[in-house]
């Protein structure tokens, strides 16, 4: 009986575990105001790159092609205007963060460069599905992002209890430099969110993020975007996407 009694209560626990929403079961809290530091690549990121400049992006010949047709005094069309704010680019923008919940299942970034919003579904199951899920809608921005939460193993240091991935697809063509480096239909967007601690209390949000493209690029492109958590909104100043500084 004590033996019945004990299983019961392991099947219970392990279904009200399965049953939990993503945001009760989230293992970081990723909530809040959060601005971009920029501690490298200042003179892409700050500045307009020259033509030509594609340093550390690895770009393959039709890459490097395509992003030799870009000019400096071209303007693009109105509802061009946010290919430097993709989601394979949007995190090295100088920017602030708003992250909330939508929902318990979603979790939802909004930036205030661009005024762009990422929608991160967790009920999307495992973030390689992302691909199955995005075939169902029309390529936008920031595409279609599933999530899940990574926990950390045996002997993590508990201010890094766990981490969030997440894959996005089902992108529009955009811009992975605003110098016209491009970035397919066909690229796929893997980032890894992670929270490290600050002297006097504060967190610092590291995102790496992985961009892949077999039409444009040879290998992967890796990034880390760092993001310093903020007391409250104050200085949050919403602005229009731009081809242009």
């Amino acid at each position: 009986m004590k033996i019945a009694t004990a299983t019961l209560a392991i099947v219970l626990i392990a279904g009200a575990s399965a049953a939990q929403t993503a945001k009760a079961a989230a293992p970081i809290d990723l909530t809040g105001y959060w601005v971009s530091v920029i501690s490298e690549d200042w003179r892409y990121r700050m500045v307009m790159p020259l033509k030509g400049d594609f340093r550390g992006i690895p770009l393959n010949a039709e890459g490097t092609r395509v992003a030799n047709t870009w000019t400096p005094t071209a303007t693009e069309p109105a509802a061009e205007q946010c290919k430097p704010y993709g989601a394979a680019a949007i995190m090295r923008i100088p920017t602030r963060l708003h992250v909330t919940w939508q929902d318990d299942s979603t979790l939802r970034l909004d930036t205030d460069a661009g005024t762009q919003t990422r929608l991160l579904h967790f009920e999307a199951g495992e973030a390689g599905r992302a691909g199955e899920a995005g075939r169902s809608q029309a390529p936008s921005w920031q595409g279609t992002s599933a999530a899940r939460w990574d926990r950390a193993g045996r002997g993590a240091p508990a201010v890094a209890a766990g981490a969030l991935t997440v894959v996005t697809t089902n992108l529009r063509p955009g811009y992975l430099r605003r110098n016209g480096v491009p970035y397919s239909e066909d690229a796929w967007v893997t980032e890894y969110f992670d929270l490290s601690p600050l002297p006097g209390n504060g967190q610092l949000l590291i995102v790496t993020t992985v961009v892949e493209d077999p039409r444009y690029l040879r290998q992967p492109y890796i990034l880390s975007s760092h993001f310093k958590k903020e007391a409250d909104g104050s200085k949050w100043d919403p602005t229009p996407c731009t081809t242009t500084w």
